[in-house]
């Protein structure tokens, strides 16, 4: 007696495809299923009758010494193959992956976009690689074709404008009938004559001859009722058999098979509705599942979930909207010809009569129940590297469950949980694994014992988990293992962002190392660039340490060594900078000083105040190249003033100097603008400063006030809204005072006393024969 191969094409993440498929196996009731998938993964088929493996989730194949080469098979509850699974499971019988092993896939490379499959709408397999590489035959490389959408193709042969809504009205929205087989063989027909007017890929027909192996072996095993769950684009392949030696041929042509490891991993609603790299093909993950397990008035209670979320935002929802909408859904379908609302009049009715109109609030409702943000889970008895079996103890112990959906977590460091919780998020940071991102002054607290995290778990940190393996078996000893390996080879700027990582993940086997190689670093470097931004990263993880109790006495000499070498080489590094660079060092002059201030040292603090003093000495007498911009010596001089190294009248006579006609504008204006950034409540209190400034800026010409107008308007933006506008009222209500001190009474020039200085002043200047005016402007003398 024959064996009897039942096949049953699908298309993957379909509800209505898994209906049937649960429908057809409970009545064939097979000794054998075989499904399209990577045949390494057998062992794994019996952990998904475990109560513990909860859909969505992924079989992950990696290269075993390449964990970088993956590639994922996802499943959804709704999924044909999921279903399956279950069936398999729960009746006892063999169930086995038949499509090429992941190996072979893997070193095939990828093809397209998704390697690994046909078409999304053809229901093929769903491996993802993200290796590199072109699929080959025995004449070289397979040249790219057309992707194939039957779907697309289906639907514009019945005349549908759109494949999506012909799909869910032929196949995904009907429950199965007295004939359970009718829709497999109507979808095998349809797809029998695509291939005939599409040409099949060479991949395609090697995955193809892998699979009718794989059903002889089940025939030779004593299977007699076999049930074949695969794409259907593969169907009429599988159901003509060709010859064993054309197959074998097919199968010579593939590459040497690459050792792999395969596992279970959690997967995503959100990651199924994405359409790069992995490209499921779907975008309504969430609508699926409540068409699968909610057969019975899908409609009304999928409005109802609407209603509570929107509820839950603070719209006012009633009852009466929930009947509204229901009526509204059941008319547009009425009126666009389709048996059943599907999710366009769905979500049609749903922004007319629930959300006002609002794309803002449907948005919300797509975002959450439309694509949704479940998160698989799988059991503990699944195959996982020592790395990821730390990570999961961790999480338990620290109460941290990995979630889809993105929240915020604020810990307080003075706690031990809290502060547990955050050495295991900066050391996964170390790793590559952003399951939190800090969150910079999300919280107002101007202390460090405070620090606020937004969490996301994603299916993609399997593999780099499995890639950070390679340094250690522990979540701690693998961060350990790669800053030291990092430590060999950054520069000064990595290694300081590397030191405060080792302090912030409480790293201290790997922190000595990176202070070495710090230490050696600074010492060499001679680039006040670096050492600039360098040093504030040093005085910030020596804040944290603090925080955290840790010895940081060596970061400290370091920071201290920076500080005095910085002092020397930054007046030379502000010399000669044209805009763009100005305005970058003023930055890095900004962040070295609240550094350094932090540093608590008096003796860096005197260096500092001279290094500040000269900077705002050195003016461009010889031309830009000679001098230090403007911008610059501005902010030197705001430093000075706001340490109380410099009193008002020191900086208002600085700022008259400066607004002299000896100044060019433009190296005014600059100068003004490091002056008043940060803070315009100096112009405010000192009535004299605002005085020379608006006096100077009255008696700008009208040619050189249109170069200085982008330069003064982002001057005075960075102000306050309260201080720009009491600025304003003050130069409106009539002149202000443009001394710094009194002038005294009004007198006439003493031209002998002012030639008496022409000697000194050609010899300053190195003019021979000088002319000096006799009648000299006020403003000048």
């Amino acid at each position: 007696m024959s064996a009897q191969v039942t096949l049953l094409g699908v298309r993957h993440h379909g509800p209505g495809s898994a209906r049937a498929v649960a429908a057809a196996l409970a009545a064939l009731q097979p000794d054998a299923v075989l499904i399209e998938g990577p045949p390494e993964a057998d062992e794994l088929t019996g952990l998904a009758a475990e109560k513990d493996m909860v859909p969505p989730v992924a079989l992950l194949a990696h290269v075993s010494d390449d964990p970088a080469r993956a590639a994922f098979w996802p499943v959804a509850e709704f999924s044909p193959e999921w279903v399956a699974l279950r069936y398999a499971a729960d009746a006892g019988v063999p169930v086995h992956f038949i499509d090429l092993p992941a190996g072979q896939s893997l070193a095939l490379g990828p093809r397209g976009s998704n390697p690994d499959a046909t078409n999304e709408a053809d229901g093929a397999s769903e491996g993802v690689e993200e290796g590199s590489g072109v699929p080959g035959g025995t004449s070289g490389p397979a040249p790219a074709a057309v992707p194939v959408d039957p779907i697309a193709e289906l639907a514009a042969a019945a005349g549908h404008p759109d494949p999506e809504a012909w799909w869910e009205d032929v196949i995904e929205h009907r429950t199965p009938g007295d004939d359970l087989f009718a829709p497999f063989a109507a979808v095998a027909e349809a797809m029998t004559a695509l291939r005939e007017h599409h040409p099949v890929e060479r991949r395609d027909e090697i995955r193809e001859a892998a699979m009718r192996q794989q059903i002889r072996a089940a025939r030779r095993a004593g299977h007699r009722t076999i049930a074949v769950v695969c794409g259907a684009w593969h169907v009429p392949a599988l159901a003509v058999m060709p010859t064993v030696a054309h197959d074998r041929a097919l199968l010579a042509e593939l590459p040497k098979k690459l050792k792999t490891e395969v596992t279970w991993v959690p997967w995503t609603h959100r990651r199924l509705s994405q359409h790069t790299g992995y490209g499921a093909g779907i975008d309504s993950p969430g609508w699926y599942q409540h068409l699968y397990t909610t057969p019975e008035q899908p409609l009304a209670r999928w409005m109802t979930k609407v209603a509570e979320l929107l509820r839950a935002e603070d719209h006012p929802v009633s009852s009466a909207h929930v009947i509204e909408a229901i009526r509204l859904a059941d008319t547009l379908a009425a009126m666009r010809g389709r048996p059943l609302p599907g999710l366009t009049e769905t979500l049609d009715a749903v922004r007319a009569v629930m959300c006002d109109g609002s794309d803002l609030a449907l948005a919300l409702v797509h975002d959450k129940l439309v694509v949704g943000d479940a998160l698989g889970e799988v059991p503990d008895g699944a195959p996982a590297v020592p790395l990821q079996r730390d990570l999961t103890r961790l999480q338990r112990t620290l109460r941290l469950k990995p979630e889809a959906t993105t929240r915020e977590l604020v810990l307080d460091l003075r706690k031990d949980l809290d502060a547990e919780r955050s050495r295991l998020l900066h050391r996964l940071r170390l790793l590559g694994l952003h399951w939190g991102r800090p969150v910079r002054d999300s919280v107002q607290s101007t202390g460090t014992f405070r620090e606020t995290w937004q969490l996301a778990w994603e299916p993609e940190f399997s593999v780099r988990l499995v890639e950070a393996g390679q340094w250690g078996t522990t979540v701690q000893g693998a961060a350990t293992g790669k800053a030291v390996a990092e430590a060999a080879t950054a520069e000064l700027t990595a290694l300081t962002e590397l030191a405060e990582h080792c302090l912030l993940a409480a790293l201290p086997d790997a922190l000595p190392e990176v202070m070495r190689r710090l230490a050696d670093r600074a010492a060499l470097d001679t680039d006040a660039g670096h050492l600039a931004t360098a040093l504030p990263a040093l005085v910030r993880t020596l804040r944290y340490g603090d925080v955290r109790a840790t010895d940081t006495s060596a970061l400290t000499a370091v920071a201290l060594g920076l500080a005095e070498r910085l002092c020397v080489a930054l007046p030379a590094a502000c010399t000669g900078l044209d805009a763009d660079g100005a305005s970058a060092r003023r930055t890095e002059l900004d962040a070295v000083h609240q550094a350094i201030a932090l540093l608590s040292s008096t003796e860096v603090g005197e260096q500092w105040a001279g290094t500040l003093t000269a900077i705002a000495a050195r003016e461009p007498h010889g031309g830009p190249a000679t001098g230090v911009p403007g911008l610059l010596r501005g902010r030197a001089v705001r430093l000075l003033l706001d340490d109380g190294r410099i009193d008002t009248e020191e900086a208002g006579r600085r700022l008259g100097l400066v607004l002299s006609v000896a100044s060019g504008p433009l190296d005014a204006a600059g100068w003004v603008e490091g002056l008043v950034s940060g803070g315009g409540a100096l112009l405010l209190h000192d009535p004299a400063l605002l005085g020379l400034l608006d006096t100077w800026l009255c008696g700008v010409p009208a040619d050189t006030f249109t170069d200085l107008l982008p330069v003064l308007r982002r001057t005075f933006s960075s102000l306050e809204t309260g201080v720009r506008h009491t600025i304003g009222s003050r130069v409106a209500a009539g002149p202000l005072n443009t001394s710094v001190v009194d002038s005294g009474p009004d007198v006439e020039l003493d031209a002998e006393r002012a030639d008496a200085t022409t000697s000194v002043l050609a010899l300053l200047l190195g003019v021979q024969q000088p002319v000096i005016p006799r009648q000299l402007d006020r403003r000048t003398g």
